[in-house]
């Protein structure tokens, strides 16, 4: 990796078109030195030459080069300006690169995950902050590579980037262990807004005692960049200032279209915001927001944490025959709680997939459900989200509220997802695909017992086709 960047480095001084870019993109010779910005030639094999002899195999493991269907080697990073990517000690573990000109492609390319690399815990710019700063008394969370060097490059040394994907709480528990204040930047449209909620959710439950998060956003059309480059140091830092709690945000974005004169919306509010109290760790800060909560509605403190916790019992520990709500299989659980937090997983699936399980709401039981009647849960949500592209988490819940179902959602949101943010999609794809082979199974089961009870061809004929469009296993086949 370091002879990686030694290479791209060295590259940039012969690349005027790659300067020019950065020139006018106002970064110094020195700032492009201190963060050790260089290029990647548009060649194929250029860093495999500069690197030989090193193995291709250890070269694939890094993530600097890739390979084709047909087993050609060739350089990953080609006609890009190159960012490496430092873990806290220094050592460079990954790399992103971007295009400029009339370049094509995706903007932004970041190093595959490798051994070393794990874009869901890595910070950009981490390392070059503590460096340029003893103490660390705020941290700026911006989106990009170009942010965090322009941020610098005008005074503002304590900025870092997230690498291609929203914050997690990997992300969050690292930043804290330097500071006690972060500060997230988000653009000032719709899509910032809700990149700074999908922020909140995974913060609350590393927000313990001393520990401050704020939202601060940037007028539309501008980005940090942008922003310090036409309005300087001191207007960046002014609009920093006045970030907003992420507390205080919650609490505005659970309220919009509510009137909390009305005892009804009170209590919808008091709904919506439970669960995510009671994601915060036990301390000050929880008690506070328990204290806003009944400011808000008139509900004590206690009451929420007992309301919370009662779901959570009833959720887990009630039989089919009880009020409170469905049950719900171990699978089923699984894929709601990913899915609650993070419903774009739904529209990340194949499309076949996702039209195979949107396929199942149709009134027909489901195999995974102890109910009697009525399908999933699971399934409900899923087709709630597939008809609102833009849910979040406090929709949902909002849609469910004073629902049985809804004990469920907030004992599910308790649970720790203990996945990383790479590994969610990939976790919530093969949980469908299983869903849906258990589906597929218990309705060839059922047409079998209709088989047995009252024989047809209609029936038969229905029952082989489904088994072999399922590929099903012959014991099946033996028991018909």
């Amino acid at each position: 990796m370091a002879g990686a960047e030694r290479y791209f480095r060295k590259s940039l001084k012969a690349s005027p078109g790659a300067i020019d870019y950065l020139k006018h993109r106002g970064l110094t010779g020195e700032t492009a030195r201190d963060f050790g910005i260089g290029f990647a030639p548009d060649a194929w094999d250029g860093l495999i030459q500069a690197l030989s002899p090193a193995p291709q195999k250890q070269l694939l493991e890094a993530g600097l080069v890739t390979q084709n269907e047909k087993g050609r080697v060739y350089d990953r990073f080609r006609g890009r300006v190159m960012f490496p990517i430092r873990d806290t000690r220094g050592r460079i573990i990954g790399f992103g690169g971007r295009v400029f000109g009339d370049q094509t492609g995706p903007k932004y390319l970041n190093s595959p995950e490798t051994p070393l690399f794990h874009k869901g815990r890595e910070l950009y710019g981490l390392y070059e902050a503590r460096r340029a700063l003893r103490r660390l008394d705020r941290l700026i969370v911006v989106e990009g590579y170009m942010d965090v060097v322009a941020l610098a490059q005008s005074g503002i040394a304590n900025a870092v980037a997230t690498l291609g994907t929203a914050a997690t709480p990997e992300h969050f528990q690292k930043l804290y262990r330097y500071t006690e204040e972060v500060v997230c930047c988000f653009d000032g449209d719709a899509a910032g807004r809700q990149a700074a909620w999908r922020a909140l959710e995974s913060a609350l439950p590393v927000l313990g005692e001393g520990r401050q998060l704020k939202f601060m956003f940037v007028p539309e059309g501008d980005d940090p960049d942008s922003l310090v480059r036409a309005q300087g140091k001191e207007a960046f830092l002014q609009l920093a200032g006045g970030s907003q709690p992420a507390i205080e945000y919650l609490f505005a974005r659970l309220a919009e279209g509510l009137d909390l004169t009305s005892i009804d919306d009170q209590a919808r509010l008091a709904s919506l915001a439970a669960p995510h109290i009671e994601r915060v760790p036990e301390g000050v800060l929880k008690q506070l927001m328990g204290n806003r909560l009944q400011t808000l509605t008139g509900l004590a403190p206690a009451r929420v944490a007992g309301r919370s916790t009662a779901a959570t019992s009833d959720a887990r520990h009630r039989g089919p025959s009880g009020p409170a709500s469905r049950r719900v299989s171990t699978l089923s659980r699984r894929l709601l709680g990913n899915l609650l937090r993070k419903p774009a997983l739904l529209h990340a699936l194949p499309a076949s997939t996702r039209q195979a399980l949107l396929s199942l709401q149709d009134g027909r039981k489901d195999a995974l459900q102890e109910q009697e009647s009525g399908t999933d849960l699971f399934l409900d949500i899923v087709k709630y989200i597939d008809n609102n592209p833009d849910v979040d988490l406090a929709e949902i819940l909002g849609r469910w509220s004073g629902t049985a179902d809804h004990s469920t959602l907030v004992a599910l949101l308790g649970q720790p997802a203990g996945l990383a943010e790479g590994a969610l999609q990939a976790e919530f794809t093969d949980g469908v695909d299983r869903y849906l082979q258990l589906s597929g199974r218990a309705d060839r089961q059922k047409l079998l017992a209709e088989v047995r009870k009252e024989p047809s061809r209609e029936k038969f004929e229905a029952f082989w086709t489904a088994k072999r469009a399922a590929g099903s296993a012959a014991d099946e086949g033996n028991s018909a």
